[in-house]
């Protein structure tokens, strides 16, 4: 049945040489290969027992064959339609992440299903043949929906071409070298070469369709010099230059593209470019993408002076404990700016009475501008709903939103301030705990803007070491921590930018790996057997200054945290974790890997200026309140 079909499939392959293809028809061209390759590991499948290890090895190659033909074709439908990929070649046998995140709609399971997720299955022992077969069936109707005239008629707009490329070369720096999506090493880099060379035809066959808008040379020249750098590397991806790929050929290269976004004035329809900023001119940008609004409430465009006025007034409230209940705990409290605004001296936060303490080590509030979801268990969606809810959170300030209201506006500095703002939001007639809490947002987001020396390097400002750059590619290979860490931001927001990825490591309750941790992370927020113990992936940035590490702080240095991966986390430990996302394999690292890593991870540390506190706080017309001290008491 299924080589019939192939047959018509082969009729509808078959088009006019001679006649200039357009990008739709070499589309259609890659799809329908695609497709004759599935149908033909469908077949294989059926024909296969499986009782020897030759059978597991044919039906192993022959998903290698089908992954080169989608690898073809990667650049337009990763961008076209990313749920349908994941059909193809999903990471995950469920995700819960939403590609459009939680912002729009609360996350749904979603089954994966295709190649990767075959290529694992075949690890598995018995295997039965009708799961596999079913993982590749899934992919090939989802295949089939890609000849949708709705999908492929996209192909017809220089528009979506730009675009995809943007994403194309995103995942150039990000994923396609690290092995995030193809579970057999060894393929990483033929896929690699094979992908780039067939863009290099979507490339060619784009100039000759829209010729007022074409791709310039540069960018051309620079593209080839890339396919021949990589044609030059090592097959083994433990070997390949990460570092000089991405500075040398693809952040350029993003550079260009951008410019011609900027230059053909490229508009977006399409939900994946939702964060991304087209006047970027690197990958290694801050201004790259947003995942958090930045000012709150005061999104109204205004005069930088204006914007410095209210983050003066947030920079005192930071440092106020007019916002918790007893006026002894203050935003600095427990985010203090010589600690990278964490609290570095304890394993975990102090609860209001000043005794307890909390059960999730307080992170830093750097760069939490390029997460999606706030908290560790992505708990809130914005950074104003994270802020309300501190103030009122019995463990934390304990306050009530209109009493800590009345207790700012009863100062004469706040509320002449606050009624001043009030011109920034015409909606709004009356001052509100939002626009407060947006001030003291407008001030800590500002600590979000800063490079680091990899940044500088990258921007080729300044000059990595030979260790650094060792450290990043053991980072991007070897060590597999960019499979979750992704470039830029080194978190778990990984191109397009639109969604927040969570792991499930197993990190234990004791260093003796005892008993796995007893907080279930993100299942407190969306309860499912994949999420029981699940984390939001949090930044590396700064990451040498912010120990104790993980969300219970159990491990005190960045020896114990390579240890942990290294053994291959909770379940390489000796725990039972059978959610765990996380490989269970040991990772040989040498020691001087594992000195190449820190001095790498060192670099990521960013340039944060220090933060002086204000001398004095506003005087309140309520004389009980004018005990207050600066930072609070503790």
């Amino acid at each position: 049945m299924y080589l019939l079909f192939g047959f018509f499939v082969l009729l509808n392959m078959s088009f006019d040489k001679d006649r200039k293809n357009s990008s739709q028809e070499l589309y259609t061209h890659q799809i329908d290969s695609l497709l004759l390759s599935e149908l033909s590991l469908l077949d294989a499948i059926n024909n296969e027992d499986f009782r020897t290890g030759s059978s597991r090895d044919y039906i192993a190659s022959e998903i290698a064959k089908t992954r080169m033909e989608l690898k073809k074709i990667d650049f337009w439908i990763r961008y076209l339609e990313p749920s349908l990929y994941l059909k193809v070649n999903g990471a995950l046998p469920i995700e819960w992440e939403n590609e459009v995140f939680e912002k729009e709609e609360k996350p749904y399971r979603r089954v994966g299903a295709g190649l990767s997720l075959a290529e694992t299955y075949l690890d598995e022992e018995p295997i039965i043949k009708d799961s596999l077969f079913n993982l590749i069936y899934a992919a090939h109707e989802a295949t089939l929906a890609f000849h949708n005239d709705s999908i492929s008629n996209s192909l017809n707009s220089y528009h979506v071409f730009f675009l995809a490329n943007r994403l194309y070369l995103l995942n150039l720096a990000s994923i396609y070298t690290t092995g995030f999506e193809c579970p057999t090493n060894e393929n990483i880099i033929p896929e690699l070469e094979t992908m780039m060379l067939a863009t290099s035809d979507i490339y060619r066959v784009f100039d000759a369709s829209f010729e007022e808008r074409r791709i310039s040379t540069e960018y051309l020249n620079l593209y080839q010099q890339a396919i021949a750098f990589v044609q030059m590397q090592s097959k083994e991806p433990n070997e390949f230059n990460h570092f000089e790929f991405i500075k040398k050929y693809v952040n350029p290269l993003f550079a260009l593209n951008q410019k011609m976004i900027l230059q053909y004035k490229i508009i977006s329809k399409n939900v994946n470019d939702y964060t991304l900023n087209s006047e970027a001119n690197s990958i290694f940008d801050k201004t790259l993408f947003r995942a958090q609004q930045s000012r709150g409430v005061y999104v109204r465009k205004m005069e930088e002076t204006d914007l410095s006025e209210i983050k003066n007034i947030g920079k005192l409230l930071f440092f106020d404990p007019i916002l918790s209940e007893n006026l002894s705990r203050s935003c600095a409290s427990c985010h203090s700016p010589n600690k990278f605004y964490t609290d570095t001296s304890r394993i975990t936060g102090t609860e209001f009475d000043g005794i307890t303490t909390l059960s999730r080590n307080t992170p830093s509030l750097i760069n939490i501008l390029f997460q999606h979801l706030i908290m560790i268990d992505g708990k809130h969606t914005t950074l104003l709903e994270q802020g309300k809810s501190v103030i009122q959170n019995p463990l934390e300030m304990n306050s009530n939103l209109n009493e800590v209201l009345k207790k700012v506006m009863s100062c004469h500095i706040y509320h002449r301030a606050f009624k001043h703002f009030l011109k920034f939001t015409p909606n709004q007639k009356k001052v509100n705990i939002e626009q407060i809490v947006s001030a003291i947002l407008i001030f800590y987001s500002d600590f979000s803007t800063y490079d680091s020396e990899f940044d500088k390097s990258m921007n080729n400002v300044a000059e990595s070491t030979a260790s650094v750059i060792s450290g990043f590619n053991v980072f991007m290979s070897k060590a597999k921590c960019g499979t979750c860490h992704f470039v830029p931001q080194f978190n778990g927001v990984k191109p397009p930018f639109v969604n927040s990825e969570f792991e499930v490591i197993g990190v234990p309750e004791d260093t003796l790996y005892c008993n796995v941790s007893k907080d279930i992370g993100r299942a407190l927020v969306h309860p499912a057997d994949e999420t029981y113990n699940a984390f939001r992936t949090p930044t590396l940035r700064n990451s040498m200054q912010t120990k104790p590490y993980m969300h219970n702080g159990i491990f005190s240095s960045i020896n114990d945290i390579i240890d942990f991966y290294k053994g291959g986390g909770g379940n390489g430990h000796g725990l039972q974790i059978k959610n765990q996302t996380l490989s269970s394999d040991f990772l040989e690292l040498t020691k001087l890997e594992e000195q190449d890593l820190k001095l790498f991870l060192e670099s990521l540390n960013e340039s944060i200026p220090n933060t002086l506190s204000p001398k004095s706080l506003p005087a309140s017309t309520l004389k009980s309140l004018n005990i207050r001290k600066v930072g609070g008491i503790y």
